[in-house]
């Protein structure tokens, strides 16, 4: 998995496609990262010209938002998540539920957010 650091643009890209693209002249956006994003296996062409995210896609975005799910909670414990999202969180135990409501991030789930962001580039 060298080099697979996408960009927000292209985050939005997968995002767009997850949502229905038809092709990737609909959208600027998948316009200008379909190339990478296919030669990177989370796109695909169909024979028709249809554009379809590859299970490589779904991952790729699935982590994404488990991470804006672990930053958003990290500052909010009431922050709302999605149902699969906090599944997923709970059994890797990340986070757990408060008693009132909302989700406490774990002492794991800290140390992994804290790998995340000392991974990312400095802006």
């Amino acid at each position: 998995m060298k080099n697979e650091k996408l960009t927000t643009d292209e985050y939005n890209a997968l995002e767009f496609i997850r949502r229905g693209a038809r092709t990737d002249r609909v959208n600027a956006c998948v316009g200008r990262n379909a190339k990478r994003l296919s030669g990177l296996k989370m796109i695909s062409y169909a024979r028709d010209g249809r554009v379809d995210l590859t299970e490589k896609g779904q991952q790729v975005l699935f982590l994404r938002a488990c991470i804006e799910a672990l930053t958003s909670l990290a500052q909010d414990p009431q922050a709302a998540i999605d149902g699969d999202v906090a599944q997923f969180l709970i059994r890797k135990s990340h986070i757990a539920p408060r008693e009132e409501g909302g989700f406490e991030v774990t002492a794991r789930g800290l140390a992994s957010l804290a790998d995340i962001q000392a991974q990312e580039p400095k802006k």
